[in-house]
């Protein structure tokens, strides 16, 4: 593991607490100091009894354990923690590579499973996998409790004239919706939208002007859920690994929770209570399905996805109005009701869609966000995440016409002799060089010590002076330049790219 990630795993393990359980006290003394040097508070028990008897004595985030124990063993012990502490993060580290211990770590949802000899590199991954995990549910525990205070606080307030009431009342939910689109621009777009969409559908299939009004506000307020939604997940422009997209469905029942305490607002919080149920009976919080879902709420989860549907997103480009109506037809009777479906398609035809809604950064705020999820840490360019979602969106938008491949030959055989920390240097170097020279163009670090330039023309590349600027890190090295155009190619993806290099690659040396 590279340094960078080491020391964001400091700065993920510096706040937590971990039990060590293991028998062998050779290896226990090792592990115990690499432990040591990550995690704010660390414990260790030579077996499993001892192990349960701590765990028992003191709260902590995490476990690591081995299997074959005197007194009680892991497995034992596991059964035992998980049985008063079912959401307790647990990794085993053990010589036992059999099926049946696999099993029975699958059994007990055990969050990693790391097999000795020591390798701390595993160690390492494994670690900042679960950490992350235990931060981003801490994290949104913290948005939880801090929201019930922030409840708690307005409603005491608010006792002493009842228009007063209902008046702060509004105030603070806009408050918070103004405060989710201060953090996330397009859900604030987003609700606007949906809201319209809602209303005129439910106008299209003859509600009472009372229910079109109804379902509007609604839409406005239909994802203030997401203000308990860590910032993390909230704003990370591309897709959600699954365990994260767990997190963000919570944001449909805290809106319900949150606006069915406040009397005037029930009718809003049972609309809202169901936006992400399907027709079908497949959708969440509660996987109701027909009829069970309320009209106004069926409206909504058409409105809401037609918005998506036609919204630029970092991971895919919008859909036209077109081919977002055939999408609803489509999954008519399954996602969407069948009558809705037909009102909303005969509506939404006669309306002009915004097609500059987008996720792409606008000003600097959002521009650091974007830095955030798809900066290279060591030379500041974009990395390959990046280059696959523009990639593809360029397979629509035709902006790109080139990409200009920099291919660093014996890079690890420099680092081999000069170490990571040179190397990185070097990288940080010629990263520092590029962005001085190509200001106007899309930068890339590629599969570690290679760069691409994203151009809308042919770009005016001087190798010699790349060369000069490796010759003074080492005569090992060498660079060489190829220039693909993205068209001819019909480079659609990073998949797509990569292919190509590979066939090139497989020339070369044949």
């Amino acid at each position: 593991m590279k340094m960078t990630s080491v020391k964001d795993l400091k700065a993920l393990c510096s706040k937590l607490s971990v039990l060590y359980v293991e028998d062998d006290i050779g290896l226990r003394e090792i592990v115990l100091d690499y432990l040591k040097k990550l995690f704010l508070n660390v414990k260790s028990a030579e077996n499993g009894k001892n192990g349960l008897d701590e765990f028992k004595r003191s709260h902590f985030d995490l476990v690591i354990t081995d299997i074959q124990m005197p007194y009680v063993n892991g497995i034992e012990m596991i059964e035992a923690i998980k049985n008063d502490s079912p959401e307790q993060e647990i990794i085993i580290l053990t010589a036992f590579s059999e099926s049946s211990y696999f099993m029975d770590a699958i059994r007990l949802d055990v969050s990693g499973y790391v097999i000795k000899p020591i390798d701390f590199d595993k160690i390492n991954g494994t670690l900042f996998r679960v950490t992350n995990k235990i931060m981003a549910i801490k994290e949104n525990r913290l948005y939880k409790e801090e929201l019930e205070r922030l409840v708690r606080e307005e409603v005491e307030k608010n006792k002493i004239l009842e228009d007063e009431k209902i008046y702060n009342y509004e105030q603070t939910l806009i408050a918070l919706v103004k405060m989710i689109e201060r953090r996330d621009t397009y859900t604030g777009g987003h609700s606007e939208r949906v809201a319209k969409y809602c209303k005129i559908i439910a106008s299209e299939m003859g509600c009472a002007p009372a229910d079109c009004d109804l379902i509007y506000r609604a839409g406005i307020l239909h994802d203030i859920g997401k203000v308990v939604t860590p910032d993390t997940i909230l704003l990370k422009p591309g897709k959600l690994e699954a365990n994260e997209y767990k997190l963000i469905q919570e944001h449909v029942t805290a809106g319900k929770q949150m606006l069915e305490k406040i009397p005037m607002y029930k009718e809003l919080a049972y609309i809202i209570g169901s936006h992400h149920e399907r027709y079908d009976g497949t959708g969440y919080p509660n996987g109701l399905s027909g009829d069970a879902i309320g009209v106004l709420s069926r409206i909504m989860i058409v409105a809401d996805a037609f918005d998506a549907m036609t919204t630029n997103r970092i991971y895919r480009a919008r859909l036209s109005k077109a081919e977002a109506l055939a999408e609803i037809d489509a999954h008519s009777a399954k996602q969407f009701d069948p009558v809705v479906a037909k009102y909303a398609i005969s509506a939404l035809e006669k309306i002009e869609i915004d097609t500059n809604s987008t996720q792409m950064p606008n000003g600097k705020i959002e521009e650091e966000r974007f830095a955030y999820f798809y900066k290279d840490q060591i030379t500041g360019l974009y990395n390959q995440t990046y280059l696959d979602l523009i990639l593809v969106q360029n397979d629509s938008s035709d902006i790109y016409k080139y990409i200009n491949f920099i291919s660093i030959h014996n890079f690890g055989n420099f680092n081999q002799s000069n170490g990571w920390h040179d190397g990185d240097i070097l990288l940080n170097t010629i990263g520092l060089y590029l962005m001085q020279t190509f200001p106007k163009y899309l930068l890339f670090r590629f599969e570690g010590d290679d760069f691409i330039i994203l151009s809308e023309e042919e770009a005016n590349i001087d190798v010699p002076e790349i060369e000069d600027l490796l010759f003074k890190a080492s005569d090992m090295l060498n660079v060489s330049l190829d220039i693909f155009d993205i068209k001819a190619k019909e480079i659609s993806s990073l998949l797509k790219f990569q292919e190509i290099l590979s066939y090139r690659n497989r020339d070369i040396h044949q």
